[in-house]
């Protein structure tokens, strides 16, 4: 699903409410779960998952192509880690019941 269809969605779904407006609400979400990532913060949905930063240390790294050592820079990248209830749903099980 892209950003796109996930408006239509919503749109569908909440037909009193106009596109624009599900536009700016599913651009300002984006905005403030990136930028409270920017800032090292964590963002949980609770029963979805949560987002976080890891750090990757700088390392020694290889050109596929020639063998060469390469120096890898270190980096920070967003990590997602998903919740009970959705990988419940994800394996058909009832996230509510017992297995």
């Amino acid at each position: 699903m892209t950003k796109s269809d996930l408006i239509l969605r919503l749109a569908e779904m909440y037909p009193h409410l106009l596109q624009r407006d599900i536009e700016r609400i599913v651009a300002t979400v984006f905005d403030e779960i990136s930028n409270a990532l920017a800032r090292g913060n964590r963002v949980e949905l609770r029963g979805f998952g949560a987002f976080s930063v890891k750090h990757r240390d700088a390392r020694q790294g290889r050109n596929p192509r020639t063998g060469e050592a390469v120096a890898v820079e270190q980096k920070v990248v967003p990590f997602f880690k998903t919740g009970k209830h959705l990988r419940d749903r994800l394996n058909g099980r009832d996230p509510g019941g017992e297995d």
